[in-house]
């Protein structure tokens, strides 16, 4: 089996490269092809936890680690993970595995080989197949990539001959001058995978015509030959106005429009990177699917991490979801319902942050006042007494002391699946009593309760031994548990709601592709692939 390779790729970040490639993985899947996504390298904090997956060549391997067995040696001082490390739960980016999903494949972390979160304007952790590197985190970015492309060609030479298709999706330009000479993720894949590519452009931020064609006028010549067609996203209003705009450009080029996508904001697919969340009050009255009958306010902290879990509660009816960021939002965190803390890459620095902007100050009066508070990981942490470090992991920090608990952070990471039910659970939380959900942990820090406030007469309830806690009055609680409003069970629980399922979103993404692409356009780019 040798998978044809398709390739998305986009004029900016934000064209919708993502969900394009989420949507042909899932058309090519209902085709009965086996289908399996790859992104040599994704900058995000939304990531997933995916199940060890040893390289297909290692069978059983002798100690050494899997860069021996793939005849990859490691490159200058990068240290791969070891074989033991491999068969250990790992991360890649949300979208990887979304698409993964959607594509009807387990997803594991060849899919998306090098994952960078980034923890300051200036600094990333890396993740290489799965793992933290932390030789590659102290690299400077631009000596990293003849580190790690033996790594990302080996796991894509790997999808290729495990499936049909494989569907690529590339990162920002393509066609950015300054960095081809390092690259990784973009023409450097289409080349290795002679890939099929699709150029992708948002139409509605204006300019698409001069985005479409200067990428592709900036690319070498063999490379403008892989483009095979031109894709306008996001467009409003009566396409056959664009004329005659799509025959002049390819008169130009020699490539053909072959779709224009009607916007579309309700797919139900998280974005990625969360763009949706940057949509202001248009977004925000959307999500309230009518009159608002609970009002959730999550703070949005500059490093928040997998706050595409937050999704499913755009089409929950009834519920508005809302972004704070900064003092205007003030108004709108006093008029909430709950109050969300969700995870954080650098929970030190996001929880100065919320004292900057006096954000805490106002979470501390909606806490007295009896309001429900809900802090997911990064802002369990966050809602305790103390952040202690003493790896110069995270740093030390006081907490907002809305829960009698205490933070370490350690050196190892803790990744994994999770499978859990809550006991009791008291106040506004209290429908969560007794339910069981499937969710994913991503943390450096362990809570404990603070043993001298307990003794003192602090109360403290561990709703899920390990991993969630209440206080006394039972108005705040906090998890380590990622996934909680993925959760069938929790939202029909807290809601009293059912939302769409991922496989009716991942149909629906295909069915709007077949329907707006030109009739024969995705068939003819996995020619010569056939049904297996």
């Amino acid at each position: 089996m040798s998978a044809r390779c398709i390739m998305v790729l986009g004029t900016s970040s934000g064209a919708g490269k993502s969900w394009l490639t989420t949507a042909l993985c899932r058309h090519y899947a209902r085709q009965g092809l086996k289908v399996a996504p790859f992104k040599a390298q994704n900058m995000s904090n939304n990531a997933r936890v995916v199940a060890p997956t040893l390289p297909t060549a290692c069978g059983s391997l002798p100690p050494g680690g899997a860069l021996a067995c793939l005849g990859r040696p490691g490159a200058g001082s990068v240290v791969a993970p070891t074989l033991p490390a491999l068969r250990e739960w790992g991360e890649i980016g949300s979208a990887q595995y979304f698409q993964a999903l959607a594509a009807q494949a387990e997803p594991d972390v060849r899919m998306n080989p090098l994952l960078l979160k980034p923890e300051s304007d200036t600094r990333s952790q890396v993740v290489l197949l799965g793992k933290v590197s932390t030789s590659l985190s102290e690299t400077p970015w631009r000596d990293r990539s003849e580190m790690v492309w033996p790594h990302i060609a080996a796991a894509l030479d790997e999808l290729i001959a495990e499936n049909d298709v494989v569907v690529i999706e590339g990162a920002g330009s393509p066609a950015e001058i300054n960095l081809m000479d390092s690259d990784i993720v973009n023409l450097r894949v289409a080349r290795h995978a002679n890939a099929q590519c699709l150029l992708v452009t948002d139409i509605d931020k204006g300019g698409a015509f001069a985005h479409l064609y200067g990428t592709w006028a900036l690319l070498p010549p063999e490379d403008q030959q892989r483009i095979q067609g031109f894709v306008l996203n996001k467009f409003r209003g009566d396409a056959s106005l664009l004329a005659p705009a799509p025959e002049m450009l390819q008169n130009l080029t020699g490539v053909p429009t072959v779709a224009v996508l009607p916007m579309w904001w309700q797919h139900g697919l998280p974005e990625e990177d969360g763009f949706f969340n940057h949509r202001s009050d248009a977004m925000r009255s959307a999500s309230a699917n009518g009159v608002a009958a609970k009002t959730l306010a999550v703070i949005a902290y500059p490093r928040i991490s997998n706050l595409d879990e937050f999704q499913p509660l755009h089409n929950v009816p009834g519920v508005r979801l809302m972004w704070v960021r900064n003092p205007d939002d003030l108004a709108g965190l006093h008029a909430a319902d709950w109050v969300i803390l969700p995870g954080s890459k650098h929970t030190s620095a996001d929880l100065a942050w919320v004292r900057q902007q006096g954000l805490d100050a106002a979470v501390a009066r909606h806490a007295a006042q009896g309001g429900a508070v809900l802090g997911i990981c990064g802002g369990l942490q966050m809602l305790g007494e103390a952040l202690i470090d003493t790896h110069g992991v995270d740093g030390n920090a006081p907490g907002l002391g809305l829960l009698p608990l205490v933070t370490q952070f350690a050196q190892d990471k803790t990744v994994t699946k999770t499978a859990a039910q809550f006991g009791p659970v008291g106040g506004p939380w209290s429908a969560l009593s007794g339910v069981h959900l499937q969710g994913y942990e991503i943390h450096h820090g362990q809570s404990q309760g603070h043993s001298a406030m307990l003794a003192g007469g602090a109360v403290l309830h561990e709703v899920i031994p390990g991993l969630a806690w209440q206080n006394g009055e039972g108005h705040v609680l906090g998890t380590y548990l990622h996934g909680l409003f993925e959760s069938p069970a929790v939202l029909q629980a807290l809601f009293g709601a059912q939302v769409p399922t991922l496989e009716t979103v991942f149909d629906g993404l295909a069915d709007f592709i077949e329907q707006h692409f030109e009739a024969g356009v995705l068939h003819r780019l996995i020619e010569p692939v056939h049904r297996a």
